[in-house]
């Protein structure tokens, strides 16, 4: 694995552009969004309605629809926004400015054919997303994994030191609100980039994290290199006098970064790049590491959550917050309090004396993190993986690799195969059972139930005191954990 050190990206020092933001202004100015009326499809979710948020702050007026109501939507009738939940197009006029849509939306929806008959401009969400940035100082976390929570440690840092950002992380972070946006009145906009479909080519950052590279999203990429050459395009979106944050660590990202205009500062854990963080040692399975910039020790993290790959998110968070004007101890404390985003090893509750934790991973790389971090964390007599694989097409392509991702759990329980995206000939070219029998095959244990219900009775009748239960995956799978607490 190739390190990028210190003397070949050290670049200069950072441009004044990054101590800029000191203090949160009190009111948002003027915005090209001031005055206009625009209507989100889909508004009731994270990113939508965060940016909603933020476009009623700068004044405009804002509507919108969604299948049922939920806290964001009521949060946005509050602050004065009219939504409908019958998404039948009633709120459109040929005065509306803008019509935007999650990438869920398709072009044959009721309220899309509506707005084509009233001739009204159509956007996508990431691309609204890009033109509220421009108007921001943006930070963008990519990465193939990690995103959702280093977004959120870095929303959280800048929130803590009083900086007020705006943010839209990809999850429900409890310590933001329980929701995963937020309008704030200074100059930071935090916000997850995501490269399926490579929509995070639309966004204007003058910060980028990328947090690692490797094989996902097969269904929308042919290949690695494929993927390498979008996040090279996705770097190269920051200006030259941006700051690009990478990973040191991670051949891939370096292959995308190595020709960017944009100052680079690289990240590790313990080797000679910009930033790096040396473990002191791991307390309740949560590690702690004094942090090096540019050659000398500048502050100390002591993380509130577990494993060994969050003290890299950590520093990477870390890195951003400071590249927003944030003091280094005062976000590395914050960093300190940070508890996770939800879904991410979220404590459920208890059955017959064993513990239940649900987690989103759904790559190989993240289910054998994730369970090696549960595996400090709690120490459990066994650990039980209810794990769901996510999308026929992401299982057929790293089946080999997921096969061998679960060696660090005693007892590997495996629902079907969690349908999304997929044409029906992806549907018939995978099973679940395929998998089962590549891990039992390895010499581990592997059971194929494909009902939750049968799932749950199973493990209502064997799991003991001690054990430890994590369900897994991008799908459902977090209901057999609800069921098995009675929550």
């Amino acid at each position: 694995m190739s390190v990028i050190p210190t003397s070949a990206l050290s670049g200069t020092v950072l441009s004044p552009i990054y101590r800029e933001i000191q203090t949160p202004r009190l009111a948002r100015p003027i915005s090209r969004f001031t005055g206009l009326h625009v209507h989100f499809v889909g508004v009731g979710g994270s990113g939508m309605s965060g940016l909603a948020r933020m476009l009623i702050d700068c004044g405009a007026l804002v509507t919108g629809s969604d299948r049922r109501g939920n806290r964001q939507t009521a949060e946005l009738m509050q602050m004065g926004a009219q939504i409908s939940f019958e998404q039948r197009g009633e709120l459109l006029s040929p005065t509306t400015d803008l019509v935007v849509r999650t990438a869920a939306v398709k072009d044959d929806h009721t309220e899309m054919k509506a707005a084509d008959e009233l001739g009204l401009q159509s956007i996508k969400y990431a691309q609204l997303l890009g033109e509220v940035m421009r108007e921001r100082h943006g930070v963008a976390i990519a990465g193939t994994h990690g995103k959702s929570t280093t977004t959120a440690m870095t929303a959280f840092a800048l929130l803590k030191c009083g900086l007020d950002p705006s943010f839209v992380v990809g999850g429900i972070v409890p310590q933001l609100g329980g929701v995963g946006s937020r309008s704030g009145s200074g100059e930071a906009f935090v916000a997850e980039a995501c490269e399926y479909d490579r929509s995070f080519h639309n966004l204007a950052p003058r910060v980028a994290v990328i947090t690692n590279i490797e094989e996902d999203h097969l269904d929308c990429y042919k290949d690695i290199y494929e993927i390498i050459e979008s996040f090279r395009k996705f770097s190269h979106l920051v200006p030259s006098d941006g700051l690009i944050i990478a990973n040191g660590r991670d051949a891939n990202v370096a292959k995308a970064v190595m020709d960017t205009a944009a100052t680079i500062e690289s990240v590790s854990l313990g080797d000679d790049t910009i930033w790096s963080t040396h473990r002191r040692g791991i307390v309740a399975g949560c590690h702690q590491g004094q942090v090096w910039y540019r050659g000398r020790p500048v502050t100390t993290l002591r993380l509130s959550v577990a494993g060994e790959h969050n003290l890299l998110n950590a520093t990477m968070a870390l890195a951003a917050a400071h590249a927003c004007g944030a003091d280094i101890n005062e976000a590395a404390e914050a960093l300190g309090q940070f508890k996770g985003v939800d879904r991410r090893m979220t404590a459920m509750g208890s059955v017959n004396g064993a513990t239940v934790v649900d987690d989103y991973a759904h790559h190989p790389t993240e289910v054998r993190t994730t369970l090696q971090a549960l595996r400090e964390r709690y120490a459990p007599r066994r650990l039980i993986c209810v794990f769901q694989p996510h999308q026929h097409s992401r299982t057929r392509h790293l089946l080999e690799d997921f096969a061998t991702s679960f060696s660090a759990a005693d007892e590997v329980v495996m629902p079907d195969i969690y349908f999304v995206r997929d044409s029906e000939e992806e549907r018939r070219s995978v099973r679940a059972a395929d998998l089962v029998h590549l891990i039992n095959a390895g010499g581990h244990n592997a059971l194929h139930i494909p009902s939750f219900g049968d799932i749950v009775a199973h493990l209502r009748a064997t799991v003991r005191s001690g054990d430890l239960v994590v369900t897994m995956g991008a799908g459902n799978v977090n209901e057999i954990a609800n069921d098995l607490v009675d929550l």
